[in-house]
């Protein structure tokens, strides 16, 4: 299927300025010209230029629509092989006639990711760099983009396989001394291969120490927003996100289900659930959803627990304040701007390391410190993008993981008197982890998942 002649549309479905079809394999340029109609033939023309005139349908007769074509050869394209994109006008019947016209003329329409699949398998990528393309695609915030961007222009590719040249050269010289001991060889002593394992361990664990944040740079904070009926969550939602996304009344128990909104917090995405106000009800829909609230409160990376200024603490303030400590939660104390009826002195007491934030969601009070406390949870404030080689992927993060155990193990069986032939199965095991990281050593099924899970035309 590699070297067959791929077609798809490359930009989202819908009416715009313009729609891009991108083709690509070995007869990628003489089926495009086979329906293309301007000065020159496609054949003829250098590469990457661009040249302008009309897709027409040759069993028809007919003009489809006014174009630009654009001629790229390999292997000087992201495929690395043939590669011609028509930029059509943005509709989506010229777009689609077009599209069915190449897949006439001999081109196959592209499967997700194939064109991506395609530069991985021709060494264009490897695979944490293949895997940056979604990144960057679906990135929610500038530092998002900035992260899959600098996986994308090899960053973490060069640091792996730097570690698994000072892996390989260390196996070549154990391999040496354990199966040619009668060569005068560098001395491979169990004191020099510790040394050099200890070496690669901290650096996998350095790797791994940006994990955290850069896993929340990729997949957002997932954010549940919980507390009472009436106390101000939906306002704190429609305050985050800018916009009315929930209904807001003074009714208890308007929303009834969880809410979900992407908001970008200082760069950071954070997965906003709106819940429903938990608490004791005969209403049967109001019940399921105060129990997908409970649900959503079990699954969060984020809780934020809206209590009322205006009203003392209820038995369930005080259950929530006791369940909110098994996450990492922030406490947010809303509606200032009314008499203050609840116990500040007691809010603090029970919210123990919590931090507690007084706010008017209604007059827009208090939003910088939740940013502010939020910050300081996840330690985000100490992220400098500029420099440091991120792992945001939880596919590397467990590569990562795995191949530093092995690598502890070395050193272990090292300090326990384990022969070098024994332990040198842990390193090449370390080799390999960090192999699939980067899709040196990795297998069909998983690039075939992996590339399944991109969009259409990428």
């Amino acid at each position: 299927m590699e070297t067959d002649t791929i077609a798809a549309i490359s930009t989202p479905v819908g009416e715009g300025g313009i729609a891009v079809i991108r083709v690509s394999g070995p007869d990628a340029i003489s089926i495009a010209d086979q329906i293309y109609q301007g000065k020159k033939s496609l054949d003829k023309v250098p590469s990457h230029t661009v040249h302008y005139g009309y897709i027409v349908d040759p069993e028809a007769g007919e003009r489809v629509d006014e174009v630009l074509v654009t001629v790229m050869r390999a292997p000087r394209t992201f495929t690395r092989e043939d590669v011609v994109e028509i930029s059509c006008h943005g509709g989506m019947i010229p777009v689609q006639k077009t599209l069915e016209i190449l897949l006439d003329h001999g081109a196959r329409l592209a499967e997700p990711g194939e064109f991506t699949k395609r530069a991985f398998l021709n060494g264009r990528i490897d695979l944490s760099q293949a895997e940056a393309v979604m990144d960057l695609i679906r990135a929610k915030t500038d530092r998002a983009a900035k992260v899959a961007l600098s996986q994308h222009d090899g960053k973490l590719s060069r640091m792996i396989q730097r570690l698994r040249s000072e892996i390989l050269e260390t196996l070549a010289h154990l391999a040496v001394n354990v199966d040619y001991p009668e060569y005068d060889a560098e001395e491979m002593t169990a004191g020099f291969l510790r040394e050099r394992c200890v070496y690669i361990s901290g650096e996998i664990e350095r790797l791994l120490q940006t994990a955290r944040q850069g896993k929340i740079y990729r997949e957002g904070i997932k954010t549940a927003i919980v507390g009472r009926p009436n106390v101000g969550k939906s306002s704190l939602m429609n305050a985050l996100t800018h916009e009315n996304k929930a209904i807001v009344t003074d009714i208890p128990g308007t929303t009834r289900d969880v809410i979900e909104e992407f908001v970008n917090v200082r760069g950071i995405p954070l997965k906003l659930l709106d819940t429903a106000g938990i608490r004791e009800t005969e209403d049967v829909v109001e019940r399921i959803g105060v129990e997908r609230s409970r649900q959503a409160l079990k699954q969060a990376d984020l809780v934020l627990l809206l209590l009322n200024y205006a009203e003392p603490l209820t038995p369930l303030d005080r259950e929530l304040l006791s369940l909110i400590k098994e996450h990492s939660s922030i406490i947010i104390v809303n509606k200032t701007d009314l008499p203050r009826q609840i116990d500040m002195d007691e809010v603090k007491r029970l919210a123990g390391d919590v931090p507690v934030i007084s706010a008017s969601v209604k007059e827009d009070r208090g939003m910088e410190d939740l940013e502010e406390a939020i910050t300081r949870l996840f330690e985000l404030g100490k992220v400098e993008l500029a420099d440091a080689t991120y792992v945001s992927n939880s596919r590397h993060i467990h590569l990562l993981r795995r191949a530093l155990a092995s690598v502890k193990d070395v050193v272990e069986g090292i300090d326990s008197g384990v022969p070098l032939d024994m332990v040198e199965i842990d390193l090449k095991n370390a080799w390999e982890s960090l192999g699939e990281v980067i899709g040196d050593s990795v297998s069909e099924d998983l690039i075939d998942q992996i590339f399944s899970q991109f969009c259409l035309g990428k």
